[in-house]
């Protein structure tokens, strides 16, 4: 593999062609909808061939970047990159990362308590309503495996709604995201295969004071809350991680 004079390999032609449309888009600041530059004018901006250009256009195409539409009106277009596209990405990368509960943890301990303190006094009664009819999802302790898997899931859809409310975009993204990960984690790693009473209890009973902390515009109150849930769930999750490997040990 061919290195550039730092050491590190160097990238691929259509590669730095790709980051270079990037660059166009945000020096013309285009927009969702835009129109790039034609292929033949890209050809021309670049002096590069047509396949570099069209490969370019698919590796951007693939980042969720640029949509190419055909026939009358068609080229490529500048398109917005979803939160769950963006998410996705991201989880591709950590799929092959060794990450531990402890991981996601250490991070959801720091930013989720300020999260709900930003929170405080914000949202609408129609936000908190919804956020009640998600806790509503889990009301008794689960039964079997497969309702257990069911509250895990809805109980961290409860934070990946929280973070969509949040006025702060990027610690938004990254408490969803964490949400995300740590649902498959759970998934992934079966750890739902036994009913956990008291992991079902800290969360709901910690749910739902945060949502009065929130309604009443208390934003001390919402940050101990949910640096309280955060405390004891990432202990209990781990104490469930441990017998399921002991289980699969045995």
């Amino acid at each position: 593999m061919s290195r550039d004079t730092d050491g590190a390999p160097r990238r691929r032609r259509p590669t730095q062609v790709a980051d270079a449309i990037k660059a166009l888009i945000v020096e013309n600041e285009l927009r969702a909808g835009d129109r790039l530059p034609s292929e033949t004018e890209l050809i021309d901006h670049f002096q590069m061939a047509k396949s570099t250009i069209r490969e370019a256009t698919r590796i951007l195409e693939a980042q969720g970047i640029v949509t190419t539409r055909t026939g009358p009106g068609g080229g490529s277009f500048v398109e917005a990159v979803s939160p769950d596209r963006a998410s996705a990405l991201l989880a591709n990368y950590f799929y092959f990362e060794d990450l531990t509960i402890d991981d996601i943890y250490q991070l959801r301990q720091s930013l989720e308590p300020e999260l709900a303190a930003s929170l405080a006094g914000r949202l609408s009664e129609a936000d908190l309503a919804e956020l009640e009819a998600i806790l509503a999802l889990y009301p008794e302790p689960a039964r079997s495996a497969e309702e257990e898997r069911d509250h895990h899931v809805a109980a961290l859809r409860f934070h990946a709604r929280l973070a969509e409310m949040a006025g702060n975009r990027l610690l938004g993204f990254i408490i969803g995201f964490m949400a995300r990960i740590l649902t498959d984690l759970t998934v992934y790693r079966r750890l739902y295969e036994q009913p956990n009473e008291a992991l079902w209890r800290e969360g709901r009973n910690h749910q739902s004071a945060l949502i009065e902390a929130l309604r009443s515009g208390d934003a001390t109150g919402a940050r101990q809350i949910m640096s309280s849930h955060m405390r004891s769930a990432h202990a209990l999750m781990d104490a469930q991680a441990a017998e399921v490997g002991k289980r699969f040990i045995v």
